[in-house]
This record gives structure tokens, sequence and C-alpha cells, in this order.
């Protein structure tokens, strides 16, 4: 058993103690974010450094839920007295609130599309554009050739790209619009 699969099997065993180790810090409905971003920072982690496992996915998890609770104490202290209520402020707001809904709808979209890809393409697609890994270092991760890793990624792109491009990520039209029917 490689170090990263020994990694993975620590904490699939202890997700439940990371669940309730973190309930302690953060709201119930933060929970799970914690745990699951405390899998992602493993996935990015060189694991032949890490001499107890256990331990260190507690501490990491600890650490994402007091960099969340500092988070949290610093949106809070802003006050409503600082800002000066005009209308420039308020569209100023209302067009960054847009672009934030607009990003993480665009994301969401993203993610979908990710999904649609077939598992080897996925995860050779995921290893490359998100955790930055080699083609070198997916083709020995995943125990095939670095010339079907390149072919995974091509094709998770073109994939994606016909994807978003086929079903748009949101609508601002209802069901009975005619954009809508369009659509379907």
């Amino acid at each position: 058993m490689t170090n990263k699969e020994n990694l993975e099997s620590v904490y699939l065993s202890i997700r439940n103690g990371l669940m309730r180790a973190v309930s302690r810090l953060v709201p119930p409905k933060e929970i799970e974010d914690i745990v699951q971003e405390t899998y992602v920072r493993i996935c990015a982690v060189k694991t032949e450094q890490i001499l107890h496992p256990r331990s260190f996915l507690y501490r990491t998890a600890r650490n994402l839920a007091l960099d969340h609770l500092k988070r949290a104490e610093t949106r809070s202290n802003v006050s409503m007295e600082d800002e000066s209520l005009n209308l420039d402020n308020l569209v100023d707001d209302f067009d960054q609130v847009y672009n934030q809904v607009s990003a993480t709808q665009e994301f969401e979209h993203f993610c979908e599309a990710v999904r649609h890809l077939p598992l080897q393409c996925r995860k050779a697609f995921v290893l490359k554009k998100v955790y930055g890994y080699s083609q070198k270092e997916i083709a020995e991760n995943l125990n095939i050739s670095e010339n079907t890793v390149e072919k995974h990624i091509a094709m998770g792109l073109s994939r994606c790209r016909q994807f978003m491009q086929q079903a748009p990520a949101s609508t601002n039209e209802g069901p009975g619009s005619s954009k809508h029917r369009e659509m379907k």
C-alpha cells in the first residue's frame, strides 16, 4: 500500500471523528465542507513526508476550522457605519454580488461538465487542471502512459468545452420563457 493509499484509508476510517472535532469549532452547516477540504488538502500533499497520518489529518481539519472562524470574524467586524450609503455604493455592491453569483454558477456548471467525463479521463483531467500534476506524475499515479494522459486531458478539455457551450449555466428567464423552450 502506497503512502497516498494509506493516508486515504486513514482519512476514511477517522472521517466521523474529524467531523466531531470540527463540530466543536464551527457551525453545523460548515462541518462537511471543512472535512471535505481536509481530504482535498491531503490529496495535494507529498505523502512521503507524513509520519503520523492520523495526527496530520486532525491537525489539518482543526487548522481549516480555525481559518474559517477567522474569516467569519473578519466579515462580522465590518460595520455598516463605516460605509456611506449612496447609490453608487449600492450599484457597486449589486455588481459585485451579481459577478460572484455568476462566477459561482459558471464554476458549478464546469464541475457538472467534469462529472460527465469518463472516469479515467476525469481523473487525469482533475489531476492536471485542479492539482497541477505533470503528465508524468499523472501517468505514474494512474498507471497509464503519458501519451494516454495527454489524450485524456485533450478529450476532457474538448468535452467540457462542448458541455459548457451546449447548456448555459443559468438563464435570467423562467420556465415559461421562449428562451427556456428553445433549449429543450
